[in-house]
């Protein structure tokens, strides 16, 4: 067997060999077969190139505000090769009115609500609005704290810690997030449990009228 070498300049993690393939399935079921979609926070990259090779329908647009991941997400980019992966922007989800995406027909975020102050997640959600059409689809993944549902002890630690780091960062309640999304007209469709105590929602914009 070849051993991978990553490539130059790029940025790797552990979780996303684990994660790409069920949050795979998910996007297969809930976004069009054909159209933009932008991801939010790419982070290294990785999920961009994965995705963009299973879903070669879809243009992918990835985005990240730190040049190191941008830098990263540029060498996945060069790597895969593939025609609908699009060069990396630079976007704050935090910044809406500033987003260098004016249309998208989906919007896809990992891992960024719970890593990020609350006004990143306002942010998102204000932008999807602003970006997507009637019927577009936002899929978010990660760790959820749930109404009636024992939270898992690995992500109490995992909430513990993030505070720790910064006092605005943490896991985010699932209603309060799915209350600020239909503050914006974006219906909850699904709730998706993920491996490792995550969850994958999904959004729809309602239709007008």
């Amino acid at each position: 067997m070849t051993e991978f070498t990553l490539p130059p300049g790029a940025l790797t993690s552990p979780a996303t060999a684990r994660n790409r393939e069920p949050i795979l399935a998910v996007l297969r079921e809930h976004l069009p077969a054909s159209g933009l979609v932008l991801e939010i926070a790419s982070g290294a990259g990785e999920h961009a190139a994965f995705n963009a090779a299973a879903l070669p329908g879809l243009r992918w647009q990835p985005s990240d505000p730190s040049s190191e991941a941008l830098l990263s997400i540029a060498a996945w980019r060069a790597h895969a090769g593939l025609a609908n992966l699009l060069a990396p922007l630079q976007l704050d989800a935090a910044d809406p009115a500033g987003w260098p995406v004016t249309r998208a027909d989906a919007l896809v975020n990992i891992n960024m609500i719970h890593i990020s102050p609350w006004e990143a997640a306002q942010g998102l959600m204000a932008g999807a609005a602003r970006v997507l059409p009637a019927g577009g689809v936002v899929v978010l993944y990660g760790p959820y704290v749930e109404a009636g549902v024992e939270t898992a002890p690995s992500n109490l630690a995992f909430d513990a810690s993030l505070r720790a780091r910064n006092p605005e960062w943490g896991l985010r309640r699932l209603d309060e997030v799915v209350a600020l999304a239909a503050a914006r007209g974006l219906e909850f469709r699904a709730r998706v449990a993920m491996p490792a105590n995550n969850l994958c929602v999904v959004f729809r914009k309602a239709q007008p009228g």
